[in-house]
């Protein structure tokens, strides 16, 4: 039988058939012996071949088999840094929800973020949440974050989950697809999933005010059938994004503003750091290049894990 992992929980996975049938499914042993580093070698998303258990009174089955993935995203490991995790799979876009306080989403987050949907050919759209609880000052400061990706080419959209603000928007760009909404625990995922879908009444709870940052409430990634004709995949809040499986060579093309420039440069395999005549660092010097993303790539060329110590625009603090 074949069907769509609808939900991973580590031991079991629930998987749908296209005649709309749910099954408990558990892989063979074998799946974690084919050479795969990461901490789940099936993932949401993911189409895969199934064998039913007549002995189960439950709908239940074995996988035995996965499909080839169309692309996937996919991290470092939080324990196990040598391991990956994938988060979901099979995607037609992700949505990264972006606040800026309660809890702070920082630049290195973001970029890291984006380098990998970009390297997995995943449209990438940015949410910033929570517009109704800004002040003045800090809806500026959502505008110019906001216009610094837009110039890059992401589609970026203020919204309010709690409001309803822009979320026919969201919306409208779901139709259809398959979409994953990633961010921080507390940024709103279930939040904006209920505004978007109210029947689903997913789990929320309050921002922890001793550490100002959310807690978390999906505790596994979940794929939802909504009534508007798509799909959505919830994630458990992440804290960190680290980068796999790149070479320091490759990631600059992952920077679609560095992308453009490189044909410029003086050598062809010119990293942008020390080199002479690169025109990524002249157009830094111009200001056509944000700061907060080159000191970003940078970090990822020199394999330095995420500083969290940083603001909105990538400034030590």
């Amino acid at each position: 039988m074949k069907g769509t992992v609808y939900k991973s929980t580590g031991s079991w996975y629930t998987v749908k058939t296209k005649e709309g049938v749910f099954y408990n499914c558990r892989i063979k042993g074998r799946f974690r012996l084919k050479g795969i580093k990461s901490t789940n070698p099936i993932a949401v998303g993911d189409v895969v071949i199934f064998d039913e258990d007549p002995s189960s009174e439950e709908a239940q089955g074995v996988i035995t088999d996965i499909q080839d993935r169309k692309n996937y995203i996919i991290r470092k490991s939080v324990n196990l840094s040598k391991q990956t995790h994938i988060i979901a799979s099979n995607l037609d876009q992700v949505f990264l929800i972006v606040t800026l306080n309660n809890p702070t989403t920082f630049t290195t987050f973001i970029d890291r973020f984006l380098v990998t949907a970009e390297a997995y050919n995943i449209p990438a759209i940015l949410l910033f949440n929570k517009i109704d609880t800004y002040n003045s000052e800090e809806l500026d400061e959502i505008r110019y974050l906001a216009s610094l990706y837009r110039v890059i080419g992401y589609k970026c959209i203020g919204i309010s989950a709690a409001t309803g603000k822009n979320v026919d928007q969201v919306k409208e760009l779901m139709l259809g697809k398959t979409s994953m909404f990633s961010g921080h625990s507390g940024v709103g995922k279930s939040t904006l999933v209920n505004a978007i879908e109210p029947e689903l009444n997913l789990k929320t709870k309050d921002i922890s005010v001793q550490h100002l940052q959310g807690q978390h409430t999906t505790t596994f990634a979940e794929m939802f059938d909504l009534n508007i004709g798509a799909q959505i995949i919830d994630t458990p809040g992440i804290k960190g994004f680290g980068i796999v499986d790149m070479e320091k060579e490759e990631i600059g093309g992952y920077f679609p503003e560095f992308f453009k420039l490189q044909g410029e440069c003086k050598f062809n395999n010119c990293l942008h750091v020390d080199e002479p005549q690169c025109a990524v660092k002249e157009a830094l010097d111009k200001d056509l290049v944000a700061w907060s993303r080159y000191r970003s790539y940078l970090q990822m060329i020199s394999g330095e894990e995420e500083n969290y110590r940083t603001d909105v625009y990538g400034e030590k603090k």
